[in-house]
């Protein structure tokens, strides 16, 4: 997994607020680089049922930004202990009262991946502008900077979301190595399984996607 610098994110210990533009714009990889010929942006990783690696077995990794510089992206079915209740309180935010606030109150912070793992990263339905967000589609964008949470604290935020703690990041054609090594399933994305579905069934549900059963699956590669 690559190890480089993202920029500066939102640090889930010592969140800073009021970072320029300027700053937070020190973002690698995001909204920069080429295309690459394999472009899996928008795409669940899906891991193959025989990966044994203690951080990505089981997992659905949503791919945020695929370009000549790697691939960027975050796991979507593996919970922290911390709730975004425990978040807020760590970064000094009060939630208020509002219709649609109560339901993110004990949503659980996801393990996104292992770079940068003290700092929070969004995946959000459009909608407000800000600091430093990548619009990844018409249904899905990606922010890094503190005011996407202090939006959902206003009650003023997006109507669904996935707070991670960390990010996974390769670097160029080290995923595509993995994926020819039938470590991972690819699959178009699904904004439902991304937001909406229960945390334990975004496996299943990912697989399916491609007709498969999870319990029949060996170890061949497949991809959508």
């Amino acid at each position: 997994m690559k190890k480089s610098k993202i920029g500066k994110t939102l640090p889930v210990s010592a969140l800073s607020k009021g970072e320029s533009r300027e700053e937070m714009d020190e973002l690698g990889p995001i909204g920069t680089g080429g295309t690459p010929s394999l472009n899996l942006a928008n795409h669940f990783l899906i891991a193959m049922p025989s990966m044994q690696d203690p951080v990505f077995g089981g997992t659905v990794v949503y791919v945020c930004e695929h370009n000549e510089n790697g691939v960027l992206g975050v796991v979507i079915n593996k919970p922290t202990d911390m709730t975004m209740q425990v978040l807020f309180e760590r970064i000094d935010l009060k939630l208020e009262e509002g219709p649609g606030l109560e339901s993110h109150v004990d949503e659980p912070i996801m393990f996104g991946g292992p770079v940068q793992d003290d700092r929070g990263f969004v995946l959000h339905t459009p909608g407000q502008r800000y600091s430093s967000s990548l619009t990844v589609t018409k249904d899905i964008a990606f922010t890094t900077s503190i005011d996407v949470l202090e939006a959902v604290a206003a009650g003023e935020g997006p109507p669904q979301m996935l707070v991670s703690i960390g990010y996974s990041g390769w670097s160029p054609g080290q995923l595509e190595e993995e994926i020819g090594r039938n470590g991972w399933l690819t699959v178009g994305a699904d904004p439902d399984i991304l937001f909406n579905l229960p945390i334990e069934e975004r496996y299943t549900a990912a697989m399916r996607l491609l007709g498969i059963d999870p319990l029949m699956l060996t170890s061949e590669a497949g991809h959508a």
